[in-house]
């Protein structure tokens, strides 16, 4: 009985000896073997993996150092995992499952711009890489669960100086398969936690199909907390906004699948916004056809099936928006101060009903200004209704825009704008009412560095101001009417409400400045033509 035990105890040593011996000489080819089968099925990127340790005790095996580089621009590698660890679950091998745990620690993920724009012009499509068949290489196991420790993802667009990153990144996946589901499916758990620049927190909870084609699919709760928008600025300055600082928190679902693609937040905020909108000389073919793409992307996805964007409540507070036209001389910036923006029951589907806004804030820092508007989605052309005012805006913070258009400085005075617009069936109704009151042109203080003639013409601008001012009334309100078919009924609603703000802006607004100093040329005029439309 003793010489049996001694003989198992024997054969179990050597099998133990043997499993060692075998594990050191087959750690290298079946490093190589996987690597082979990686880059086999993938295009345009290549795998490297550093070392490979098969226990086969444990029937589980460690990569060191994975790194996966683009072709076209190697370095910085894309992704670099410095372990990687999966062993079989032996509980479910006598059960007849072949399932394992995997873990990777510490991977770090790295793109930059001109990877992206190779990656943008390559013929060859995403679902065509081989992603899904390099990890099921890899890990031909269906795997119990999975857990990224302290991941880090960065991108470096042009401005290399402030990088956008994404760190402290922990996900956990369990029941993910090794074949693939039917769509809609969602087999695996999903959690995701990581901290944006530092400081914004973003998680994601719910269920995920890792293998889907052409890319993973997630259906997830969302949440955002505390992201600092300035970080996106690299980013922003390629569509000419300049964007120095905001605050952004949301909550919501997704749901994202190679047929199925929702957006739906419950509310999301923006607090203390800073951005302006710059436009240049240089850009301005650039912007047209970036107007052309918003228009474009925008009637693809109205009403489109199963792509479904909708935000129950969003809001905009303590903000400042502003335009910035440098293509001006001299240049002015324009903008809205104290802003508030409320948006309830925005969708791209009619089915969803009708989208309302609600702004207000101080244009130039003293206007009031209250804009209400409704939107529905589009079925044959813009459909939305809009009505505003901005009232006693002290005219002086106006003289960059006063000097661009009109040449000419005012020291007082205060301006109004009233509008009303429905734009529905590819036709418009509405109208502008500016009104110019207690206008102040000439100051000999602001005399200094100009010339004769513009010293003379400012002056006597401002005499027919002061003879005005003898009259009961005295300011000037013009009312221009807009009504007719769209010029171009196939826009989107962003692009005809630009069109008719940039027309009433011009043919209503500045003629109004227009008319109250071209009077030095005609003297006073009747009180029926001064006061202009009701």
């Amino acid at each position: 009985m003793r010489r049996w035990w001694i003989w198992l105890v024997g054969a179990v040593g050597l099998l133990m000896v043997a499993a060692v011996v075998v594990s050191f000489f087959i750690d290298e080819p079946l490093r190589r073997y996987v690597e082979q089968q990686m880059n086999a099925r993938l295009q345009g990127y290549t795998v490297g993996i550093g070392a490979l340790d098969f226990h086969p005790l444990g029937f589980s095996v460690d990569l060191e150092d994975v790194v996966i580089v683009q072709d076209a621009h190697p370095d910085p590698p894309v992704v670099r995992v410095p372990a990687l660890s999966a062993s079989v679950q032996w509980r479910a091998l006598l059960s007849g499952r072949v399932v394992a745990d995997a873990q990777v620690e510490r991977p770090a993920v790295h793109v930059n711009l001109t990877q992206l724009r190779h990656e943008a012009r390559d013929e060859l499509p995403v679902k065509e890489r081989g992603w899904q068949e390099a990890l099921q290489a890899v890990l031909p196991l269906q795997i119990n669960e999975l857990r990224v420790i302290d991941g880090e993802f960065t991108y470096i667009d042009a401005d290399t100086r402030r990088p956008l990153r994404l760190s402290q990144l922990n996900v956990r996946g369990a029941n993910i398969r090794n074949i693939k589901s039917e769509a809609g499916a969602y087999p695996s758990e999903l959690e995701v936690h990581a901290v944006l620049d530092g400081v914004g927190r973003i998680a994601l909870n719910g269920r995920a199909d890792f293998l889907a084609v052409p890319h993973a699919a997630v259906q997830a709760e969302l949440a955002l907390e505390q992201v600092e928008l300035a970080q996106f600025q690299a980013v922003a300055s390629r569509h000419n906004v300049a964007l120095k600082r905001g605050v952004l928190s949301a909550a919501g679902t997704i749901e994202y699948a190679p047929s199925v693609k929702i957006v739906h937040l419950r509310q999301a905020t923006i607090a203390r916004l800073q951005a302006d909108y710059i436009h240049t000389a240089q850009t301005a073919v650039v912007e047209k056809q970036r107007v052309q793409q918003v228009k474009e992307a925008a009637q693809q996805v109205s009403n489109a099936p199963g792509i479904l964007l909708r935000a129950d409540q969003l809001r905009l507070v303590k903000s400042t928006l502003g335009f910035v036209n440098r293509a001006a001389r001299p240049e002015y910036r324009l903008f809205l101060e104290d802003a508030e923006v409320h948006v309830q029951n925005f969708s791209n589907q009619l089915t969803e009903g009708t989208a309302a806004a609600k702004v207000t804030g101080q244009f130039m820092g003293s206007g009031r200004t209250v804009v209400g508007a409704s939107f529905r989605p589009e079925t044959d052309g813009p459909d939305f209704a809009l009505a505003a005012s901005i009232e006693n805006t002290q005219m002086p913070a106006l003289n960059p825009l006063l000097r661009a258009y009109g040449k000419v400085d005012v020291v007082g005075g205060f301006f109004s704008v009233y509008t009303e617009m429905r734009v529905r069936n590819r036709a418009v109704q509405g109208y502008v009412k500016p009104l110019i009151r207690e206008l102040d042109v000439y100051d000999a203080r602001q005399d200094q560095g100009k010339n004769l003639f513009q010293k003379l013409y400012e002056a006597a601008a401002g005499g027919v101001s002061a003879l005005l001012e003898n009259f009961p009334r005295d300011e000037v309100a013009t009312k221009a009417d807009i009504a007719g078919p769209l010029e171009n009924p196939q826009a989107s609603t962003w692009q005809v409400l630009v069109t008719l703000i940039q027309n009433a802006f011009f043919k209503a607004v500045l003629p109004g400045f227009e008319r109250e100093i071209g009077r030095t040329e005609r003297g006073p005029q009747p009180r029926s033509e001064r006061r202009g439309a009701p």
